[in-house]
């Protein structure tokens, strides 16, 4: 294991250098240390948008400190505009909270924007992994929604594992198994895909919903199952309210389409967390 708070400044700089005009650059903006036994928690922009919400919460609940951002060419060529004015560039970004308890340290993954071909996925999934082993972790659990069609008024928490073993222990988690069926599509999949072949481990949890909508409540049943996983209280209450708050446009606009009217859209509230601008 590497201690990353030994790197030199160059190294930190720029941990992964571009290769043969390949432009993917991680770097590490902050100290890291030696951590316990870390999980790699991922969620990244997807169906309902349930794994981003999750990690951004998890990041905001806990106070986790960002170490490292990625830039790539595999990104979208768009850039963002600030409400100050100013531009920022599609990221991914990587932070550490460190368990006071001292049992799992978490490296949680999260961002605005995923890699978007199968080559790219490829090289930037290795990366994250290959920087997560560095810090000595092995266990890997990432977050995203399980698109049902319709409105779920009590989501459930679906599990896709990389060792049949598992299961009975993150059953007792409140996880399901066996109900659904298909591919994990994106960087939910590929992490555990790739993490496994580099013999690491993990879970991905995911949420039912809708799948047309930004789905708070989904994303709540999604941290609930983390929390008690990780045996870490996170405060959700927050994620319950916007959940409240835009179950009625979602349930009038449902009843309106239902009907085949033509009424002017209904628009979600314009707020810090509206995440519109990647869908």
């Amino acid at each position: 294991m590497i201690d990353m708070a030994k790197r030199s400044e160059s190294e930190r700089a720029s941990y992964f250098p571009p290769k043969d005009g390949v432009r993917t650059n991680f770097e590490i903006i902050a100290p890291i240390g030696r951590l316990v036994d870390p999980i790699l928690i991922e969620g990244l922009p997807g169906i309902g948008f349930v794994g981003k919400l999750a990690a951004e919460h998890v990041v905001d609940d806990l106070g986790a400190k960002k170490v490292a951002t990625l830039y790539s060419h595999h990104f979208p060529h768009q850039i963002l505009i600030n409400k100050d004015g100013t531009i920022k560039m599609l990221t991914n970004e990587l932070y550490i909270y460190k368990d006071p308890k001292k049992r799992n340290d978490l490296v949680i993954l999260t961002g605005d924007v995923q890699p978007t071909t199968s080559k790219s996925q490829y090289e930037v999934m290795n990366i994250i992994l290959d920087f997560f082993a560095d810090t000595g972790g092995s266990r890997i659990i990432t977050l995203g929604g399980y698109g049902m069609g319709k409105l779920v008024e009590k989501p459930r928490v679906f599990g896709a594992v990389t060792d049949k073993k598992d299961i009975d222990a993150y059953r007792k988690h409140g996880v399901s198994f066996g109900e659904v069926e298909g591919s994990i599509i994106g960087a939910a999949g590929m992490l555990l895909g790739l993490g496994r072949l580099k013999g690491m481990n993990g879970i991905c949890l995911m949420g039912e919903t809708h799948g047309n909508y930004i789905d708070h409540k989904s994303a709540q049943r999604v941290i609930e199952v983390l929390s008690s996983i990780v045996g870490m209280k996170i405060n959700t209450d927050k994620l319950g309210k916007k959940a409240k708050e835009s179950e009625g446009m979602i349930k009038k606009l449902e009843e309106e389409l239902a009907k085949g009217e033509t009424a002017q859209p209904i628009e979600m509230p314009k707020k810090k967390e509206d995440l519109s601008y990647i869908r």
